[in-house]
């Protein structure tokens, strides 16, 4: 074709129409002397321009012109132009498979098996693709006869002669057919093996459900038995010698490429199990071992290949085992485990290209309607199905799921399988991820009829299916419950009363029953309130299954509901707020702290639904707060009433952010630096104790003197207290000192500081719905023995004449929290020089030290106590380290400013940093510390009440171990984790504690 120099041919113009993106060289493949005959002709460039990328149909088809013998060449090429079917059938595998295009480059002929167009060739079964391979005498003989079946098939897929579930079954029953024949080939290679043993192919996975990719794992369990006369483990090594060759007839790659991987990893122990077994050995092992995931693999077992009656006898006796699965002892909490997305491997920059693992992806409609089908299949014979479409639309049918969920779930599962489909049937790779590549995308999309802007459309499209997948796989499960209670106008089948108790109990409620009427007194009526939660309640419900105690999440949510649901501002908090409602499921369902707190003031839910709600106050801000509710009250007892609200409003704030950080959320992960939660919460606690304190030193000052007492008086952190390091269930650990005002004596200045205590003590432990705070004084000169308060002079000539070197040790936690600042910190400077000594301690201090520590570990430990796993007492728990730090910095706090701080973790770092302990032991009692206090806050979140060992109810160690980090049911390797860590710090003590001289 000439044209004038600067000018587009017509050609070139009609073929950017027609949809090529290089039309200059397809205008130059057009050119070639091969297609003399048929370029003018107007029906092959419009073909061209139907299929998914006509680039790529066009250099495919030049290929095979090309390949043909002279003669061939003109047949096709009339055919081609003549025959419409087969136009359409070439052409379009050709534009969708660059693969495919390769095997007709090598194979021209087989162009003529997409000529047929018989009833019987739009949708064959087994036996026409058995026929199809029946010649494949070999493995590079199968894979050509494979690839010439997959031809016809995928063919009749880009014309849109059979849809998603039929070209998937079509591609399962191909499958079963190379099996057979793959079967067949290793037998007649080694017939005295095929004659000592029965052998069957049984299918699991897509190929058993008939519902294949183009390219996958072909998963498969093999059974054996010896024919009659056979020793058995002669008859089980040959039928493990032609499952292996079979396995590799299919896998391997030669001249010809590769067919698929025969995956037999789904066979009882996986790897480590033999690859062939008897009937009675596989029922054995499901029948004593087998774990729930291996049932839900059950659920598509079909026997394929070999003998046919041994397959069927597997199938008919796993199936009792497969829908008896849900009355196992473990399958609650291995539910909980199976319904988190298992994405922790797919890097994350893949993961939102992921069409089967992704948020929204394949994996979330599968798993969710496996799940439903051994949940109800139980009782319910018509959900047995392998195929994941039919299984929907049976849920559907039986009322487990709503209809208008189910159809959007199969809308969206075709859609996305159609991807999975398109995206593989390129090169035949086994793939799961959506191209990024522009011209990739843009032949997805046409392949899919998207012809205006391909790219586009298909990634709305995407996009909403996806969208409509993570918005419903979660709800599915629970709407339905939902319909059986709310007792609106009948509109399809529902969940029975039974049925929906059954499915409650398989996702972890104790209670169905309970529950149940929650869900009716929640969601019944036809109110907006009701409605709204309706739409609440679905999320919900997977939130809560998602915790320890399921049962306390929905009751504590209905006593919510009760207290808030006529404010107009809760529901829609709920509603609108995206993290509030999964915020409050956290809160409400991992333990019995922060409901209660909750509970005493409900409008403190408010706090979930605010960016900056979970952030913990500063004891600047706190102070200002309780010391301004002070000055407006009227009495010391209604002051001190605001004060404690206060702190229980922050209590609660603490714990849900403990809580969230720890369990995470959809859009957050879990907060993976522990230290830096256990830092958060002891700051936060030590901070809203101390403004505390502070205003109920305030309140006991105004109510007897007004603004001014007689003497000055500070109150000295001590202990955790003092080391910013409060636990939820911490006392308040102090020491009160007074200094007299000019004129006023000292027995005046004494009674004052004394009735000051004596006030502050009472008006914080008042009998109200906010938790007291226990102030503990113990900790001061002379033990309980002594005066409740002293003057600075006092301390200083008790600690000149009588301190005792635990005194010394517990003065190392010591640092002002309320009062008089000037006092404080001349408190401070009198103590210092006993906390760090100059030149550190004397060999006679250092064994008093470790005398009394030995003595407190024999004598304080509770009777019957575990000694591995006491948080405080036990071995290499919270004492052993504190001990070990604090002898450190009074040995070099003299030296080494760093150590001169009342909180462990930074005097143990700031020991590591100048070399007095090495960095591996440091982070050995770092990690031990980090742990126990974890456990500590872990407990008291869970029981309510405080407490320095795991708990011996399964459910609350259970919500310990969530609290933790660790899944359901693995109770076994929090406590060993436990036990591991605490053993390494105390090696470590004993060595840095007890065995050092200086």
């Amino acid at each position: 074709m000439t044209t004038v120099p600067g000018r587009r041919s017509s050609t070139f113009t009609r073929l950017l129409r027609h949809g090529f993106i290089d039309p200059s060289a397809a205008e130059q493949l057009l050119d070639l002397n091969v297609f003399a005959s048929v370029r003018s002709d107007p029906v092959l460039l419009e073909a061209l321009g139907a299929t998914a990328d006509p680039d790529l149909a066009l250099r495919g088809l030049v290929r095979i012109v090309e390949a043909e013998d002279e003669g061939e060449r003109q047949v096709l090429l009339d055919t081609l132009v003549t025959a419409k079917p087969l136009r359409d059938r070439l052409l379009g595998v050709l534009g969708a498979s660059e693969a495919l295009g390769d095997h007709l480059a090598r194979h021209p002929r087989d162009w003529q098996a997409l000529v047929t167009y018989e009833a019987v060739d739009l949708h064959p079964g087994v036996a026409e693709f058995e026929r199809g391979l029946a010649e494949a005498v070999d493995p590079d003989s199968l894979r050509v006869a494979y690839r010439r079946c997959l031809l016809t098939l995928a063919a009749r897929d880009v014309c849109g002669t059979t849809d998603l579930a039929q070209t998937a079954a079509e591609l399962a029953d191909l499958a079963t057919a190379t099996l057979r024949a793959a079967l067949t080939i290793a037998r007649t290679a080694a017939p005295e093996d095929a004659a000592q043993c029965r052998l069957a192919v049984v299918a699991m996975g897509k190929c058993g459900g008939r519902e294949l990719n183009y390219v996958s794992d072909v998963d498969v369990i093999f059974v054996g038995e010896a024919r009659d006369g056979v020793d058995e483990t002669k008859a089980m090594q040959a039928a493990t010698r032609l499952a292996a060759h079979m396995m590799r007839i299919c896998s391997e790659t030669t001249v010809e490429g590769t067919i698929w991987e025969v995956d037999a990893n789904l066979r009882p122990e996986g790897r480590n199990g033999p690859l062939v077994r008897t009937l009675s050995s596989h029922l054995a092992y499901y029948q004593r071992w087998a774990k729930t995931w291996e049932f839900q693999a059950l659920l598509k077992a079909r026997a394929v290949a070999g003998d046919p009656g041994l397959g069927a006898e597997y199938v008919e006796a796993v199936s009792p085992l497969v829908w008896g699965a849900a009355d196992r002892e473990n399958f609650v909490p291995d539910v909980q485990k199976m319904r988190r997305r298992v994405v922790d491997n797919i890097p994350v920059d893949r993961i939102e290209r992921e069409l089967k693992l992704g948020p929204g992806g394949l994996r979330d409609v599968e798993f969710a309607v496996q799940l439903l089908q051994l949940v109800h299949g139980r009782s319910d014979a018509s959900l047995h199905s392998g195929s994941t479409l039919k299984a929907l639309r049976a849920l559907a049918e039986g009322g487990y799921v709503g209809r208008a969920d189910a159809a959007q779930l199969d809308e969206a599962y075709r859609f996305l399988r159609s991807m999975e489909h398109r995206i593989q049937l390129y090169r035949l790779r086994r793939t799961h991820l959506v191209p990024e590549d522009e011209a990739d995308l843009r032949r997805l999309g046409r392949s899919l009829g998207m012809r205006t802007d391909p790219v586009t459309e298909l990634n709305k499209a995407w996009k909403r299916h996806a969208s409509v997948v993570r918005r419903l796989h979660e709800k599915i499960f629970y709407r339905p419950l939902l319909d059986a209670v709310a007792q609106l106008a009948p509109a399809e089948s529902r969940l029975s009363a039974k049925a929906a108790a059954i499915r409650l109990e398989a996702l972890g409620y104790a209670d169905p029953a309970a529950a149940l009427r929650h869900l009716e007194a929640l969601s019944s009526g036809v109110s907006r309130k009701a409605a709204i939660q309706r739409t609440l309640l679905p999320v919900l419900l997977g939130w809560f299954a998602d915790s320890a105690d399921p049962d306390a999440g929905l009751l504590g949510f209905r006593k919510v509901s009760d207290a808030l649901g006529k404010t107009p501002w809760y529901l829609r908090l709920l509603r609108d707020e995206g993290a509030a409602a999964e915020n409050l499921a956290r809160v409400l369902s991992a333990g019995r702290l922060a409901p209660d707190l909750l509970m005493r003031a409900p409008e403190a839910v408010a706090i979930l639904g605010d960016p900056e709600g979970l952030t913990p106050r500063t004891r600047a801000h706190l102070e200002q707060e309780v010391l301004a509710a002070v000055g407006r009250a009227g009495d010391a007892e209604s002051a001190v009433a605001v004060v404690r609200g206060v702190r229980r409003r922050e209590l609660f704030r603490t714990t849900a952010a403990d809580l969230i950080d720890s369990y995470g959320t959809e859009d957050n992960p879990a907060e993976q630096d522990h230290g830096a939660l256990v830092d958060r919460v002891g700051s936060a606690v030590s901070d809203l104790n101390a403004a505390t304190v502070a205003g109920a030193l305030r309140a006991a000052v105004r109510a007897r003197w007004g603004d001014t007492l007689p003497t000055r008086f500070a109150v000295i952190g001590m202990g955790r207290f003092g080391g910013h390091e409060l636990s939820y269930g911490s006392d308040a650990d102090v020491l009160f000192v007074h200094r007299p005002r000019e004129g006023v004596s000292d027995e005046e200045a004494a009674r004052a500081a004394n009735t000051v205590v004596g006030e502050m003590r009472r008006l914080l432990q008042l009998p109200t719905a906010d938790p007291p705070l226990l102030i503990d004084a113990d900790l001061r000169p002379e033990g309980k023995s002594g005066p409740l308060v002293r003057t600075l002079k006092s301390y200083e000539a008790y600690y000149r004449r009588w301190s005792l070197a635990w005194e010394s040790q517990a003065l190392l936690r010591a640092e002002p929290v309320a009062g008089d600042e000037d006092l404080g910190r001349d408190f401070i400077e009198l103590v210092d020089p006993l906390r760090y000594p100059v030149e550190g301690l004397g060999e006679d201090a250092v064994r008093e030290i470790r005398r009394l520590k030995a003595r407190m570990e024999s004598e304080r430990m509770p009777r019957g106590a575990d000694p591995t796993l006491h948080t405080k007492l036990g071995r290499g728990g919270l004492s052993d380290v504190e001990w070990t730090v604090q002898l450190m910095q009074m040995q070099h706090g003299w030296a080494e400013p760093g150590l001169r701080t009342t909180r462990t973790r930074e005097a143990l770092a700031a020991a590591c940093a100048a070399e007095l302990i090495p960095a591996e032991d440091a982070q050995t009692l770092d990690e031990a510390w980090v742990l126990a206090t974890r456990v500590r806050n872990a407990v008291m979140l869970v029981r309510g009440r405080p407490g320095d060992t795991f708990p011996s109810d399964p459910r609350e160690v259970a919500a310990v171990g969530r609290y933790l980090g660790y899944e359901p049911g693995h109770v076994g390797d929090m406590l060993d984790d436990y036990r591991r860590i605490t053993r390494r710090a105390r090696a470590v003590v004993e060595e840095r504690f007890y065995g050092a001289t200086s």
